[in-house]
């Protein structure tokens, strides 16, 4: 009696366990890397990183940061519902001359929670070739 009883007690538990996994937001972004290429000094630096819920759940993104201060990045303010597609936009600050390499991580409820996305390319001083 008491091996039909966790028996029974097991199989309810994978199964709750398979179902949650069903009911989970996944976040699929359209590209990972920005490359600006080649831009001028103090021209703008405003790239966008577009994504698309494609799990079953909302996808909350709680947290959007960058690898250092040069770089702004704006996260949506609300849930995105399953199916439908979001932005997270980049500002870099184009008056720092060089190359442009940095991180910016995300942080959701997906069921990847740590994305991280890559901007790179160059700004090249006025008048340069």
């Amino acid at each position: 009696m008491m091996k039909k009883i966790l028996l029974v007690l097991f199989v309810g538990l994978l199964g709750f366990n398979l179902t949650a996994q069903e009911t989970a937001a996944k976040i699929e972004f359209k590209t990972e890397t920005v490359d600006y290429g080649e831009i001028a000094k103090g021209s703008d630096g405003v790239r966008v990183f577009e994504f698309t819920n494609t799990g079953n759940a909302p996808l909350i993104i709680s947290k959007v940061s960058s690898s250092c201060g040069c770089t702004i990045p704006k996260k949506p303010d609300g849930p995105i519902l399953p199916g439908k597609t979001g932005e997270i936009e980049v500002k870099y600050d184009t008056n720092r001359v060089g190359p442009i390499r940095k991180a910016v991580t995300v942080i959701s409820n997906a069921d990847t929670p740590t994305k991280v996305l890559k901007i790179k390319g160059e700004v090249k001083a006025t008048g340069t070739k």
